[in-house]
């Protein structure tokens, strides 16, 4: 394998970081030690960070909503701290976390080349960055910026999907663009191409929820897009045309709405078996601590899922009293409700067999965290459970422990991905790094059938 030139190395800051072995918290050591925990509903699922555990199992349901409270409504933004010396995030017995790349400028999302390569969407640098594990030990010890030819970058997808892409894609705020790619690429020889706006036609006015993610269906006929609200839940003309998801041609033609409702689609993935999409998102604010739940959910084409006039089964929102009752019945309930406000962003669906069975094929999602709520939630990376293709209902926190005993925030997950080792990659908004998770015990049960 090619080395990059000394142009193409990491900052000596870094490098520096980089070269500790694992830099796997000493105090707290490699695993973190828990019990299988009892699954938790009602009131009890609704729970804080203090809460949070690796294996902590919570399921919501319809009848545990409580009322809209409007009253109840706070803003509680975190402190965002320095990790301290002694903190580490926590993960299953059998796990260890690891840094896998440190002084980058607030990673967001993140996706796996087919040769191994990470490509980090750095969106307030306007900028993708590509890492390079050279020596397979688990560390990135080469970058490159791909390019910066880009405003705030977000999604990022390579096509055709599998071994052999052509191009890489990022969505843009306000377009998708692609390049031309080929194996071990890791700079950009071109300018972006656009094949498609995000803006005009009422369509992305500006303001608001500016990310916008994309992924190819498991065939690669179909590129899709998800676009976010401007405001909290708003129903003037300048929502048109956002607040859904859209689909489209590789080529960007043919672009049409696939589902609506849905107030801020952050993460989109195609579950690995199934073929289906996916989406985790943020719903509404300022009705109270346990309303609206954030969720994940396969999306249905020609779905309906209630933003800005209903949430949740039909439930009408106040700010809306009595509007559209033709659309209640429509509303689409999604499958995995989680603790409200907790902010969930980008996820990926576990295809390796690193991992022991139960994680097979299952969704990790990355919670970036709350603010309007008076108990923090969220700062963690959950497991959604699925059964044949279809969610259990339940998640799992995996990934925790970013929150100090004294309730400041030293760390924010948001992007997810499976590395070419099976590894599990989490990029971290607050401390500017990315986190691997590894596996290490005993493999005792054969996992689930890959996909092709």
């Amino acid at each position: 394998m090619r080395h990059p030139s000394p142009s193409r190395l990491l900052s000596a800051g870094t490098a520096a970081l980089l070269i500790l072995p694992f830099l796997t918290h000493p105090a707290v050591g490699q695993e973190a030690k828990v019990k299988n925990f009892d699954l938790l509903t009602g009131e009890s699922a609704m729970g804080d960070w203090t809460t949070d555990a690796p294996g902590v199992r919570r399921k919501l349901t319809l009848k545990d909503l409580p009322p809209p409270n409007e009253k109840q409504s706070v803003r509680n933004q975190p402190k965002i701290v320095k990790r301290p010396e002694d903190a580490w995030p926590k993960v299953p017995e059998g796990f260890k976390v690891d840094l896998h790349a440190a002084d980058l400028k607030k990673p967001r999302v993140l996706v796996t080349a087919p040769n191994g390569d990470i490509f980090v969407a750095e969106s307030k640098s306007d900028r993708i960055t590509v890492l390079r594990d050279n020596d397979g030990d688990g560390k990135a010890d080469a970058s490159e910026v791909f390019s910066t030819d880009l405003k705030q970058p977000f999604g990022i997808a390579f096509y055709p999907p599998g071994n052999k892409p052509t191009h890489v894609y990022v969505a843009n705020t306000d377009s998708i663009v692609r390049f031309p790619y080929t194996k071990d690429l890791m700079k950009a020889q071109s300018k972006p191409e656009q094949i498609a706006s995000l803006s005009g036609g009422g369509q992305l006015t500006g303001g608001g929820h500016w990310t916008r993610d994309i992924v190819f269906s498991k065939d690669g006929s179909k590129l899709y897009a998800s676009i976010g609200s401007k405001s909290n839940a708003s129903d003037d003309e300048v929502e048109n045309d956002r607040a859904r998801i859209f689909v489209m041609k590789p080529d960007g033609s043919d672009m049409k709405v696939f589902a609506t409702g849905i107030r801020n689609p952050v993460g989109l993935a195609i579950h690995p078996i199934t073929g289906d999409l996916w989406t985790s998102v943020n719903e509404r604010d300022e009705i109270g601590d346990h309303l609206v739940p954030d969720y994940v959910t396969r999306v249905k084409e020609g779905g309906f899922y209630g933003w800005p006039w209903y949430y949740m089964g039909g439930r009408q929102d106040p700010r809306h009293p009595g509007k559209h009752p033709e659309l209640k019945a429509k509303v689409i309930t999604p499958d995995v409700m989680l603790q409200s406000h907790s902010a969930s962003l980008d996820l990926a669906f576990y295809n390796d067999d690193q991992f022991p069975a139960q994680y097979r094929n299952s969704a990790f999602a990355a919670q970036h965290g709350s603010w309007n709520r008076t108990r923090r939630t969220g700062y963690k990376v959950i497991q959604i459970p699925t059964n044949d293709g279809a969610a259990t209902g339940e998640y799992v926190d995996f990934l925790t422990g970013f929150v100090t005993a004294d309730g400041d925030v030293w760390g924010r997950p948001v992007g997810v991905t499976v590395a070419k080792d099976g590894a599990l990659l989490v990029s971290d908004d607050a401390g500017d790094c990315i986190w691997r998770v590894s596996y290490k015990g005993k493999l005792l049960v054969p996992a689930p059938p890959k996909a092709p």
